[in-house]
């Protein structure tokens, strides 16, 4: 029969044995840790019918008949010659004790009850256990409490609902404070793996992100074995999101569950329309109880809302321009579809009117992630829609690596991020982006190498520039760094030395690599244009020419 195990937390047998004021002692069956889910009293012959499964059956034998062995019976004769009531012992009737028979049918029939344990009084039929009622506990594996005379049923009852109280006080209170630190977690600068962390350690186990082929994104606690990765891979294959209609048939479920190894392993699908396309959820762990599949129900909420796609009329806009992109749009002509203005028309005086004249206006933002957390492969969109979400943008472009591209309205104001270094340019028109791009690139540039968290596009007006038309200025760019132009290296290099004022440290930060490898690129850039580089005459040549190549 199939345990119905109520929803309250079980009580350890052990505790209600460690009692003093209870003063049981457990004379037969299995010694480890018993759960105890609900007390029953009855002196039926077979109290299958009334057991759910779980139960601390308690009995005083006096249902048990008699057979041949020498086990006492207390006995209750007429009253006395005084009036009184007599109790005293004698064998039953047959002159023998219990039938070793019945006992063991008894409590055969116990445990395919899912008995949790047996508990016999001492009082008021027999002044001991019978032996074969300990040795058939023993036989079948059920543990057997004697409950001493002084003891009441109603009182080891009572101690037991009391213990179910404290424990599931104990258990709200664990489930509360595990979700606020799930929820403070998701409100920090890398959401994801905070969540991860916080839910690995109070399940006291392992709990990952893996991505639509299985592969780990994001891991946090105590990394298990090959088995049970392999398993929980094999679980991630198979679940899939509930849909947005319920009344859809799911053709796979939306969690699966597994034991490898000793471990309780668990996926929780994310995201995805079908099985294997979404991002999982998986969590290993020692136990499974109702409050730990509580907790990672609030974690799987959470991280599906921080890895989630952008839903809303929005995304009909931002896909409507990428069609007429495609289908041979002029930027310029989609720009108002990805942009609104971000305050009311009557704040913007004669701003609503300028962009209605001349297209919407935008800023480019670099970032490269400084983090812990992986940020290659499939964990890369989600570091770059993390950043997105800080900055109030969809429209967000990740590389792969680290760094990040996003645009944004250029009324929109930025600010450091923890976690990412920054590069913001200056406003643009839409026609201006790739100016703009590479503004935003050169103050990432200079961002990382000063090891500040932000930096902006130094503006200044046209200046000298204004002065070269556009054409001949980038005519003479390409023929002055012609030699450089088979090398996209050396071209970077050049850029970051300049803009750092020749300091080898700060472009090596800035470029990433050791500063003898910009001295080299450097010495090799000199020799290609045949310049002296320590000409300040020759470097603001080279200067102007990168800024309109």
């Amino acid at each position: 029969m199939p345990s119905l195990a109520p929803p309250t937390p079980p009580v350890p047998l052990a505790d209600l044995l460690a009692r003093a004021d209870l003063g049981l002692r457990q004379v037969a069956g299995p010694r480890e840790d018993i759960p105890v889910h609900w007390v029953h009293t009855s002196e039926m012959e077979d109290p299958v019918p009334y057991l759910l499964g779980g139960e601390l059956l308690l009995t005083a034998g006096v249902h048990f008949p008699s057979a041949g062995d020498t086990t006492r019976r207390r006995e209750t004769r007429p009253a006395d010659a005084d009036g009184g009531p007599t109790d005293d012992l004698g064998v039953d009737q047959a002159g023998g004790g219990v039938d070793d028979a019945y006992l063991d049918h008894y409590v055969a029939r116990a445990v395919e009850a899912g008995a949790a344990a047996l508990g016999f009084g001492l009082a008021p039929v027999y002044e001991e256990t019978p032996r074969a009622l300990v040795e058939a506990c023993d036989r079948y594996g059920l543990p057997l409490v004697e409950v001493p005379p002084q003891t009441p049923f109603t009182a080891v009852a009572r101690a037991v609902w009391q213990a179910m109280a404290e424990a599931r006080h104990r258990e709200l209170r664990r489930v509360t404070e595990a979700q606020q630190s799930l929820a403070s977690a998701a409100a920090r600068p890398e959401p994801v793996p905070a969540v991860l962390r916080q839910l690995a350690h109070h399940l006291g186990g392992w709990a990952a992100l893996l991505g639509p082929g299985g592969g780990e994104l994001y891991g946090a606690g105590t990394r298990p074995g090959p088995p049970v990765r392999t398993a929980l891979g094999r679980l991630a294959q198979v679940v899939r999101p509930l849909p947005g209609d319920r009344a859809q048939t799911v053709q796979a479920p939306s969690s699966a569950t597994d034991t490898v190894a000793g471990a309780h392993l668990a996926a929780y699908a994310l995201a995805g329309s079908a099985p294997g396309e979404g991002l999982v959820l998986a969590v290993a762990a020692g136990r499974r109880d109702p409050a730990d599949n509580a907790l990672t129900g609030v974690a799987t909420v959470l991280l599906s809302l921080l890895t989630g796609p952008y839903q809303g009329t929005a995304d009909t806009d931002r896909s409507a321009a990428l069609v007429r992109l495609l289908l041979g749009a002029r930027p310029e002509d989609v720009a108002p579809l990805l942009t609104a203005p971000t305050r009311p028309a009557a704040e913007t005086g004669g701003e609503a009117e300028a962009v209605a004249a001349t297209g919407p206006r935008w800023i480019v933002v670099h970032g490269h992630h400084r983090g812990s957390g992986p940020t290659r492969g499939e964990a890369a969109p989600l570091a770059a829609a993390a950043l997105a979400a800080a900055l109030g943008t969809a429209l967000v472009d990740a590389d792969g690596v680290a760094a990040v591209r996003a645009l944004l309205p250029a009324d929109r104001r930025i600010s450091a991020q923890p976690g990412w270094t920054l590069g913001v340019s200056a406003p643009a028109s839409t026609a201006e982006l790739a100016a703009a791009d590479a503004q935003a690139a050169g103050a990432l540039r200079r961002a990382v190498a000063n090891r500040s968290e932000l930096a902006r596009h130094r503006g200044g007006g046209a200046g000298m520039t204004a002065l070269v038309a556009p054409e001949e200025a980038r005519a003479q760019a390409r023929a002055l760094l012609e030699p450089l132009l088979d090398s996209p290296a050396l071209v970077e290099t050049l850029r970051a030395w300049l803009a750092l004022h020749g300091s080898w440290d700060r472009s090596a930060v800035a470029l990433e690599v050791h500063r003898n490898t910009v001295r080299q690129r450097i010495a090799r850039t000199a020799a290609l244009l045949d310049a002296d580089l320590d000409d300040p005459d020759t470097r603001m040549d080279l200067w102007f020419a990168l800024r309109w190549l």
